[in-house]
């Protein structure tokens, strides 16, 4: 997103730092932030409400840095990014570094800062079960996840049942797709997701076997990661039909960042197979 809202050196005067005087006595501050918001509307409308007020957003940085106190800045970027993006809903994005003027390292210095990136992520995930009540583990994991303080605009498919694939000798599965936005990185994202999944009382054993609920990133953004905690786009996507199916109803021109192929060519693919 190209929009910007920009605030440069905002002044605030906070008690934050590792020396025990620094968060005593108090130092200033100076904070610069970029904030990534759709301004189309706004540029029309001339109204304010359909922009972000950057008054609104130097008076809830000034109040949040004084009410709160961190020993490093690194603490005090990732809070307040944080903060700032459950807060305005319209700031998709933010860049944001905090200066500190007076650095006490006794040599001369303009500023020392720390400079973050934080902002909402686009995912798509798996969902599935095979075990008890199928759709009520799906609807569990719906909800826990809609309750997420760090997940938000939650959004699931229709349900689809289908064979299982790999170990064929079990249940037949339950399947959807969720789309959702976080702020959770990746990894972040996959810890929640065991949590919930463990919560729902899944039992990790046997591979491809049954499971009581199995909650898979198909997508984050366009990241491409292989390691192994985790493999984004989820790998072999392409050949699972209970995967692009669902999917398809959500995003089916969202086009696979390594593939090159949007999901709906990928179903129509897989079905044509089966013709």
């Amino acid at each position: 997103m190209a929009d910007q809202i920009r605030i440069q050196n905002l002044e605030v005067y906070a008690h934050h730092g590792v020396f025990p005087e620094e968060a005593k006595l108090g130092q200033k501050f100076l904070v610069d932030a970029v904030l990534y918001t759709d301004l189309r509307e706004a540029g029309f409308s001339d109204h304010i409400r359909a922009s972000v007020d950057y008054g609104f957003v130097c008076h809830f940085i000034t109040e949040f840095m004084k009410e709160n106190t961190f020993q490093l800045l690194e603490s005090v970027a990732e809070h307040l990014a944080e903060a700032i993006l459950l807060e305005i809903p319209k700031i998709e994005k933010i860049d944001l570094e905090i200066k500190k003027p007076w650095a006490p390292i006794a040599l001369p210095l303009d500023t020392a800062s720390v400079r973050i990136s934080r902002g909402w992520h686009t995912v798509y995930l798996s969902a599935g079960s095979n075990l008890g009540d199928r759709e009520g583990y799906i609807r569990f994991g719906l909800d826990a996840l809609r309750t997420d303080r760090h997940v938000r605009d939650v959004q699931i498919s229709s349900l689809m049942e289908t064979e299982p694939y790999g170990n064929t000798d079990q249940p037949l599965f339950l399947n959807a797709a969720i789309g959702l936005r976080t702020l959770y990185t990746p990894y972040e994202l996959l810890e929640l997701l065991h949590q919930v999944e463990a919560d729902a009382g899944r039992k990790r054993g046997i591979h491809w076997g049954p499971r009581t609920l199995d909650l898979d990133i198909l997508f984050f953004d366009e990241e491409i990661l292989e390691n192994k905690e985790l493999i984004v786009p989820h790998p072999d996507m392409e050949n699972r039909l209970f995967v692009l199916k669902p999917l398809s109803e959500l995003c089916p021109g969202r086009v696979h960042p390594v593939l090159h192929k949007t999901v709906l060519q990928m179903l129509r693919r897989l079905e044509g197979k089966f013709l």
